[in-house]
């Protein structure tokens, strides 16, 4: 996936501690951990891991690491509650899982044998070495709505993630020079896709898990000189709160935007600050189903395009449908987007036996999204088909979050709402904040976004399908 040697001095991972590493460095790491694995697993290397996301040097060393032997990592966050991880364990077999030595407490770990230790990470062996087998291209799995413990993931093949990140270092022109610092969960799409393109030209990611809200956060941004953030709509609302157009930071150059619609007023104020002060922001277009990213509004549009998620990027193709499936030429049109580029993955995965599948999409992705394209051929996305909110970059299923409610409590519920906030519906006020409490626990989530509403009755039609349109007049 990556010629590490290729920038062998360069380095690959500053730390907040101090604690940097070369690529030479992360090459010879990355040939120790994976023979640790095949050592461990009969000389196989193409098996299934589980690895337990942090913004840490560990956690980097291990994906890196998995990819260029062509070891298949399923990207979870650490924090994931453990009856969920326990349900993916159960179902997908890992052989191995990549974890903080802190997790290895966990009741689920605690039996399961230590190969290899390095990086306040530790490489646990499980019982199921052979049992699940993997399609030859098959490089990497991603939950699309994990925080509520679907077991969907989407198939990502080596070729994808390598396309992709190429893609990206040519719109955003990236260099050995660049300095991104983490402001992403690493098992997001969007995180992961900023150290797959910026590890390809040699540059050096700062790997930080303090907030924007921390002063650490940016005496370490200015400290180590980063050139460049991303963030989803809600990391630019905390940034206007901090008066973030006041602070000086001399090294940076480009601030990235993905992970749902922006307010167009917010768009507004970051563009022209970025314009005033000779930065770039870039608005951008993606799902983990395109890999990352499949569309971007170049910065020299975007105050000209405010609203706008841009055009394809580069290899890759919108176009609209209409409900008969057929191409929308007229501008202004709604219709549903659809992408067609080598970064759409191979399909989902709903259970282990789905990891011998191959190439499902062929290249072709509907992405779920109501859109319309301007007369310049600019794309404005106007709603969604089906039932996904974007949840502060987070894709959440809210028939997902239905049925996590309906089981654990047996009640009426409906879930409904808009981007960055879910408003969850019952009839019983009496449990009103243990539900609350419930779902902020199970997704990880910030309580913000949830608000529990108790109302008389749930709207249905008369063949007991919830009619969740009538559920907007309560927060229209």
């Amino acid at each position: 996936m990556w010629n590490l040697l290729k920038y062998s001095g360069n380095i690959a991972v500053l730390d907040e501690s101090g604690y940097s590493m070369t690529y030479r460095a992360m090459h010879e790491a990355g040939k120790a951990l994976v023979n640790a694995l095949t050592t461990s697993s009969n000389g196989d290397a193409h098996c299934l891991v589980f690895s337990l996301c942090d913004n840490v040097l560990g956690s980097i060393v291990g994906y890196i690491s998995f990819l260029n032997g062509r070891v298949v990592p399923i990207m979870l966050s650490k924090d994931l509650d453990e009856d969920l991880l326990l349900r993916l364990y159960e179902e997908y077999k890992p052989a191995f899982i990549w974890a903080p030595v802190d997790e290895c407490k966990r009741l689920l770990f605690k039996d399961l044998e230590k190969v290899y230790v390095k990086y306040d990470y530790a490489l646990l062996k499980t019982s199921f070495s052979s049992t699940t087998q993997l399609y030859p291209e098959l490089g990497l799995l991603l939950t699309t709505s994990g925080s509520t413990g679907s077991p969907k993931f989407v198939r990502q093949s080596y070729a994808n993630i390598l396309d992709n990140a190429q893609s990206i270092i040519k719109y955003l022109e990236l260099n050995e020079k660049e300095r991104p610092i983490t402001t992403l969960p690493m098992n997001y799409t969007y995180g992961l896709s900023i150290i797959n393109s910026h590890l390809l030209v040699g540059a050096t990611i700062l790997l930080t898990n303090k907030t924007l809200i921390q002063r650490e956060f940016w005496n370490f941004f200015r400290e180590a000189g980063a050139t460049s953030f991303g963030g989803v709509p809600y990391t630019y609302e905390i940034l206007d709160h901090l008066r973030f157009y006041r602070m000086e930071l001399p090294s940076l150059r480009t601030m990235t935007q993905a992970g749902g619609k922006i307010l167009p007023e917010l768009h507004e104020k970051f563009a022209k600050y970025a314009q005033e002060k000779g930065k770039k922001f870039v608005v951008m277009y993606g799902q983990c189903e395109a890999t990352a990213r499949m569309g971007y509004l170049p910065a020299n549009k975007s105050i000209e395009k405010n609203g706008s998620m841009g055009i394809a990027i580069p290899g890759g193709e919108f176009y609209l449908i209409d409900a008969n499936g057929d191409k929308i030429s007229k501008s202004f049109t709604t219709g549903e987007l659809v992408y067609m580029g080598r970064n759409v993955t191979l399909g989902y995965a709903e259970c282990g036996e789905d990891l011998i599948k191959g190439d499902e999409r062929n290249g072709i992705l509907e992405t779920g999204d109501m859109a319309q394209f301007d007369d310049d051929g600019f794309y404005y996305i106007v709603g969604r088909k089906k039932r996904f909110l974007k949840i502060f970059g987070n894709r959440v299923n809210l028939d997902e979050l239905d049925l996590m409610i309906k089981s654990r409590y047996n009640i009426e519920v409906a879930c409904a709402g808009i981007d960055d906030h879910v408003y969850i519906f019952i009839i019983d006020a009496s449990i009103s904040e243990k539900i609350r409490d419930f779902v902020v626990n199970k997704t990880k989530l910030n309580p913000l976004a949830f608000k529990v509403l108790v109302i008389d009755e749930i709207p249905k039609n008369d063949s007991g399908k919830i009619l969740y349109r009538e559920l907007t007049r309560y927060y229209e």
